[in-house]
């Protein structure tokens, strides 16, 4: 017989009556951490028609298929992911009692090599990975440019890159992971000097024009695209700073240089505590997209994908 998932009153998704077989899960997880059944079986010490026998099993009886097969790995179904946010804390939780099934339980596992810009990796993802170091992950960590890092991607340099932009042409598959809102900020003294958010409501960024410009570039990506989003024109200010580094934007227009565009998850606490105030407040704020693009074959690494996971949980929370 089939068990079904079926909806409550509330529309969320429900595991079957039935018990689920606790190794079943486990061999889920561990095919779904390390994205590929070859690399599931290894960290098992199962065989692979082993490990695709009990995930054929679970299927059957949660009635919802979990993983597609493909050239390069096993490719999670969107039900999968949701079952293995659901179970991934209970099953680590009971591993760590009985010392058995655990995803670090296996012989070390290659340092994993993860990129993305500086200010991101520094104030949201080393914080959200730091209990996966004091469990034995080793990361090794670069930064730069997304395009120069999906390049060093493709070369095999990295496992994970986190892009700033949705990786075009030979990228793998990215997967969505955070929604960072841009925001038009300056020191306090310049927002009472130009009348503060009501003035640039009223006037458009006309206002600006006397206030010096803080950049990540000389070509202002940020800046450019909350002027098309948000004033629906182009910027025809010049920077009197850049600084390759949000991070040093932050300080600098926070310190007095000027006003600048950066993410709100940089700024949150300054703006907080009042060092630094918003210039505008639109009703749409223009977005900027993170992703996760993992290469290929870095599956048969199980700390990849725990890296990966999560990541995907922290991100709900930046």
């Amino acid at each position: 017989m089939v068990h079904r998932i079926s909806d409550d009153a509330t529309g969320t998704e429900q595991l079957p009556a039935a018990p689920l077989d606790l190794n079943l899960l486990r061999t889920f997880l561990a095919v779904h951490r390390s994205g590929s059944f070859t690399a599931a079986a290894r960290l098992l010490g199962l065989s692979q028609p082993t490990v695709t026998t009990q995930i054929r099993a679970l299927e059957r009886q949660l009635g919802r298929e979990l993983f597609e097969r493909q050239p390069r790995g096993a490719a999670p179904a969107p039900f999968a992911d949701a079952l293995a946010a659901r179970i991934t804390d209970p099953l680590d939780a009971l591993a760590a009692v009985t010392g058995h099934g655990g995803p670090l339980d296996s012989a070390p596992a290659e340092p994993v090599q993860l990129a993305g810009p500086a200010e991101l990796l520094c104030h949201c993802v080393l914080p959200s990975l730091a209990p996966l170091i004091e469990k034995g992950v080793q990361l090794r960590v670069a930064t730069g440019a997304t395009e120069a890092l999906l390049d060093e991607l493709r070369a095999g340099r990295h496992d994970l890159v986190i892009a700033t932009s949705r990786p075009r042409g030979r990228a793998p598959a990215p997967l969505p992971l955070a929604d960072a809102e841009l925001v038009l900020v300056a020191a306090p003294a310049w927002a009472d000097r130009i009348g503060g958010p009501a003035r640039v409501a009223a006037d458009g960024p006309a206002p600006l024009h006397d206030i010096p410009l803080v950049g990540y570039a000389p070509d202002l990506p940020l800046v450019r695209r909350y002027w098309r989003h948000v004033f629906g024109r182009r910027i025809t200010c010049r920077p009197a700073v850049t600084v390759p580094d949000l991070r040093g934007v932050l300080s600098a227009v926070t310190a007095g240089a000027g006003f600048s565009v950066l993410p709100r998850y940089l700024c949150r606490d300054a703006l907080a505590s009042g060092a630094l105030a918003l210039l505008h407040d639109p009703e749409d704020a223009p977005i900027n997209t993170g992703y996760l693009v993992q290469r290929p074959g870095s599956a048969d690494n199980p700390h990849v994908a725990l890296v990966r996971d999560s990541l995907q949980r922290a991100a709900r929370a930046w």
